[in-house]
């Protein structure tokens, strides 16, 4: 059974009530994004929604018998509820991503050799981009889970750029060894589907299940 552990970050129920910076249908409802990730907190930034950030405890278990959709949106969804409880009145975020290459999840290399031998079996072929997001209203309990899939091909790689790429230590704490959004990029040679996806959060399809809660984007 292989476990990833979420960075916790508790919010409080008082202070500000977020409320959604642009568009129609504003909505006075608190955001709540649970999860410790950079990435996913520049994203929502970049949509323009006001949140604030409760990465919760919840331990993930990588090691349970589920098809990758669905699986990763039982883990969004755990990830939700392990932080729900602390609000009264809210709408809590959450999405988990990882890899999918030949039927294996790939998740954050520990080591160097991990990264390498990751970013090897990667190189000249395609993997999958998987992430399941679930918004999770605290006080009606409506719940909406979703999940999608990125392929995301990479060039051949030589053994020198692999070395140079490792060393930039940025694969050491990426699901599959790189970050799209960083130096990783220049290993990418084309991608089918959302570019945010890769990122850890489709935004997208976040945004069209938001419009259902009364929160909109555009």
């Amino acid at each position: 059974m292989h476990r990833r552990k979420a960075d916790a970050r508790k919010g409080k129920e008082g202070g500000e009530r977020p409320r959604v910076a642009r568009g129609k249908g504003l909505s006075s409802k608190r955001i709540v994004l649970a999860s410790a990730s950079p990435r996913r907190k520049e994203i929502l930034e970049r949509a323009g929604l006001c949140f604030t950030v409760d990465a919760g405890d919840y331990e993930e278990d990588m090691g349970l018998r589920m098809p990758p959709y669905r699986l990763a949106r039982h883990l969004s969804a755990e990830k939700a509820k392990a932080v729900a409880h602390r609000y009264r009145d809210a709408l809590i975020i959450a999405a988990d991503t990882f890899i999918v290459f030949r039927n294996r999840l790939l998740g954050k290399p520990l080591t160097a050799e991990a990264a390498r031998e990751m970013l090897s079996a990667l190189s000249g072929k395609t993997h999958s981009v998987i992430t399941g997001f679930t918004l999770l209203d605290t006080a009606s309990q409506k719940r909406i889970s979703g999940s999608v899939e990125t392929k995301v091909s990479f060039k051949r790689l030589t053994g020198e750029e692999i070395d140079a790429y490792i060393a930039s230590k940025e694969p050491l704490d990426k699901a599959g060894a790189y970050a799209i959004q960083g130096l990783g990029a220049v290993l990418v040679k084309k991608i089918e589907g959302d570019y945010f996806n890769v990122m850890g959060l489709p935004l997208s399809a976040v945004a069209d299940a938001l419009k259902k809660f009364g929160v909109r984007i555009l």
